[in-house]
């Protein structure tokens, strides 16, 4: 572009024409980001949910729904937090296994999952103890820490012992 192009270039149309392209790297290659990528980075539970059902690398979709089950577990007492977070702890519990193959490619090793724990958190508030320590059971499956002293296995002692006085 030489400097009279520069003068006198057409302005952008659109916010959207005006930002730069993001980039990342998915699978040992630089790719643009996607819908759901910016929707879990932004910190927007409303842009999280709308991005929910577009398509996406198995690590975006992860961090998707670890970001919506963090956000929903904070606010668990109001109902609809509450449901929703369960509900998409759920989703994630399910994907989880195409999504820890993603995640071990691309980190070499699996980080600290937090939807494990604040689902079975969840779930021994409601006194569903029996669903609680399969969650606490999938997570040492894969090897996941809670980031307590005592684990996954401390936390299911935790909840046989809380079922017992049920």
């Amino acid at each position: 572009m030489g400097f009279f192009d520069f003068l006198f270039r057409k302005k952008p149309e659109s916010k959207q024409e005006m930002s730069p392209k993001r980039y990342t790297v998915r699978d040992g290659k630089s790719v643009e980001v996607g819908s759901v990528f910016k929707a879990w980075g932004s910190g927007d539970l409303n842009k999280m949910l709308a991005a929910l059902s577009d398509e996406a690398h198995l690590i975006d979709r992860h961090f998707l729904l670890q970001n919506i089950v963090d956000i929903t577990y904070k606010s668990r007492n109001e109902e609809s937090s509450r449901g929703k977070c369960k509900d998409i702890a759920e989703t994630h519990i399910s994907e989880f296994p195409s999504i820890a193959e993603a995640l071990k490619k691309d980190m070499g090793t699996l980080p600290r999952i937090t939807t494990f724990q604040h689902y079975a958190t969840i779930l021994t508030e409601d006194g569903d103890f029996a669903k609680a320590i399969e969650v606490c059971t999938i997570a040492l499956k894969y090897g996941l820490h809670d980031g307590t002293k005592s684990g996954f296995e401390g936390r299911i002692k935790r909840i046989e012992k809380k079922a017992a006085q049920s």
